[in-house]
């Protein structure tokens, strides 16, 4: 890694405060129609959508804001009405969607699937989804789109006529807007629907410059650096704490086993490469999967402790996380985890929600893919390689938004389960993706970040 620059050795608080100010100045005074936030892994993207509402409805602003999934939407209404018991917030939600109970604990929290009934609330707080049929409605003077970079343009358009100004917050770095059709035909347009509402915001508006969160305060000193320089060579950040000041310790001694040395290369060093032998495998590999669950086994056996600037927690159940590209491979994990006596949850079918976001039980392990662990976070994650296996490399396995969700949800150490061979077949199957007129290259792309990341796993590999 190249070495720190003079900024980035100075106090990361004071970095990441000086940011935030001016974000806020722009977003309350600028005169642009749009502020735009790019945010890396665990940035404060949150705390800083908190902060700005409340600076708005402090200068006297009605607010409305808009999030992507309903667990969002209540997971912002709670953090809004904790952080100001007298902020009035109103929690507009479709017939078929009913709010989290941790939405409506809230004495100034209200919530109701008419606008009407919400309009006299400091702040309304609804998925895009909702908001796009919100109408009869004096528009707000000031929005806040919150994961912007996973809302599609279409979406935007939808929901533009509400508002006058909007501070748009996202991580760049995470999977890109979804869509179920093909979208070749709008490739390369100004107004294409499936590229995300930052992108054709600045597409339109050339003269904003975004602004970024130069700080992670959940990566730790080990991760930041891989993880800046592999997928935001553009927007480079830092870990919010030094080397040293997060530890992982284990009480038990590991027996010896591939599987323990890969425990303790992670405890020490923040990374861990559990790679098995070379071979071409069904997606569901049950040998991969057999390691991935010994493995998260083994962690909790061994009665970890994370130690960080938080003070020291044991690593239970809760504080693990397994990622993997497919559901049937997060399934697949989830039976070989109960085999061996680890609870899990995780997915649809196990307390999850269909719109991408579930509440972790405080008695099992995650076990999700990466699209529904985005804006999570744990102490320690087991990833099982998109590219483990595999005969080909297709654009979806090498979508640089998916590997940089498994590799950045932690805050002690990541364990990578793969079979070796990827850096070979990465080799033989180049970028086959056409050549489209008018598209910004994405970079780096899924090749370059593979191999960046698998460079610096070889540092930490145990043969399985």
């Amino acid at each position: 890694m190249p070495p720190l620059s003079p900024a980035e050795t100075g106090d990361p608080g004071a970095e990441a405060d000086r940011a935030v100010a001016a974000i806020l100045d722009a977003a309350l005074h600028g005169t642009e129609r749009g502020t735009v936030v790019d945010s890396p892994p665990g940035a404060g993207k949150s705390t800083l959508v908190v902060r700005a509402a409340r600076e708005l409805v402090g200068a006297g602003e009605r607010l409305m804001v808009v999030a992507q999934t309903n667990s969002q939407v209540d997971d912002l209404v709670d953090r809004l009405a904790t952080a100001d018991a007298a902020l009035t917030v109103g929690r507009l939600h479709g017939s078929d969607a009913a709010p989290a109970p941790e939405a409506l604990r809230h004495p100034a929290v209200s919530a109701s699937t008419k606008p009407a009934d919400l309009l006299e609330c400091s702040v309304v707080v609804s998925t895009a989804a909702k908001w796009q049929w919100v109408k009869d409605v004096d528009p707000w003077r000031h929005a806040i789109v919150d994961e912007a970079y996973q809302m599609r343009s279409d979406a935007l358009l939808a929901v533009a006529r509400l508002f006058e100004r909007a501070l748009f917050v996202g991580d760049p770095g995470q999977l890109d807007p979804f869509s179920i059709v093909g979208t070749d035909q709008w490739a390369g347009l100004s107004y294409d629907p499936s590229s995300s509402a930052v992108m054709t915001l600045l597409a339109h508006n050339p003269r904003i410059v975004p602004h970024r969160l130069p700080v992670s305060w959940r990566l730790p000193a080990s991760a930041a650096p891989l993880v800046s320089a592999a997928f935001y060579p553009y927007a480079p950040f830092r870990s919010g704490t030094g080397p040293g000041d997060r530890r992982l310790t284990l009480a038990a001694p590991g027996d010896g086993s591939a599987v323990d040395r890969v425990v303790d290369v992670a405890a020490e060093s923040g990374w861990g490469l559990l790679e098995l032998p070379a071979r071409h495998t069904v997606r569901t590999d049950p040998e991969a999967v057999r390691a991935v669950a010994a493995v998260v086994r083994r962690l909790l056996d061994r009665r970890g402790t994370a130690v960080s600037e938080r003070g020291s927690a044991p690593l239970t159940a809760d504080r693990i996380a397994v990622g993997t590209a497919h559901r049937d491979q997060a399934a697949a994990v989830r039976t070989a985890l109960a085999a061996l006596g680890v609870p899990v949850h995780g997915g649809a079918a196990d307390g999850g929600s269909a719109d991408g976001g579930s509440a972790d039980r405080a008695d099992a392990v995650t076990v999700d893919t990466a699209n529904r662990l985005q804006g999570r976070e744990y102490d320690v994650t087991v990833v099982l390689h998109p590219l483990s296996g595999r005969p080909d490399a297709t654009a979806f396995h090498l979508e640089t938004g998916r590997l940089c969700v498994l590799a950045s949800r932690h805050r002690h150490a990541c364990i990578v389960v793969a079979r070796a061979g990827i850096a070979e077949l990465l080799d033989e199957h180049p970028s086959t993706e056409p050549v489209q007129l008018g598209v910004t290259v994405k970079f780096p792309d899924g090749w370059t970040a593979n191999h960046a990341v698998l460079e610096h796993l070889s540092e930490h590999r145990v043969p399985g």
